[in-house]
């Protein structure tokens, strides 16, 4: 009897771990991504516009099986404060890093390889330094060149602090840490 009630209570566990995330499938394209009220775009897109509007990117590098990845998308990037300034100081770009369409930057192909379990995408194997864990968030420059990687699910107000230290440019003079501890959300 204790069994069954045990195996009905972790069953019951995991289905609503489970139910509290959504599944994201990219397949190389932003629509469809998680944070909704974020105006996503492709590899491409971004940087098209860039040419056109100078602005940092924010690539997003995930899986669609990392939970929280998941988290990120519904508490952090969906918040309309954050998707707000997303939008107007930054190229927001979602990166499976597992994805196998191919990504043209610069001349050179990116493309997916087998390797571990699942492979990876070598656009995000470049811009991860090889050293791959989901999220990672990577800030780039106008000039497309990377400012900073920040690993992990990130709170909105700790998330809003890292948008602003990037965009006003506080990592020309400090250090990530030394910004937070005196910055308002």
């Amino acid at each position: 009897m204790m069994k069954k009630i045990f195996q009905f209570s972790l069953f019951l566990f995991f289905a609503i771990a489970l139910s509290s995330f959504t599944y994201i499938e990219n397949n190389g394209e932003a629509e469809g991504t998680g944070g909704k009220n974020v105006k996503w775009y492709t590899w491409d897109e971004a940087v098209k516009a860039n040419k056109k509007e100078k602005k940092k990117f924010f690539v997003d590098i995930y899986t669609t099986w990392c939970g929280p990845c998941k988290m990120m998308d519904a508490r952090t990037l969906e918040n309309p404060e954050v998707a707000a300034y997303l939008n107007k100081h930054f190229y927001p770009v979602k990166l499976d890093a597992e994805q196998k369409g191919d990504i043209v930057y610069n001349g050179h192909t990116f493309k997916w390889v087998k390797g571990g379990r699942r492979g990876v995408h070598t656009l995000a194997y470049s811009l991860l330094d090889g050293k791959m864990s989901y999220p990672s968030l990577v800030f780039l420059n106008e000039k497309e060149e990377r400012i900073m990687i920040s690993k992990g699910f990130k709170k909105k107000d700790d998330f809003m602090k890292e948008l602003k230290y990037i965009k006003e440019e506080h990592f020309k003079n400090t250090t990530l840490n030394a910004y937070k501890a005196k910055a308002q959300p």
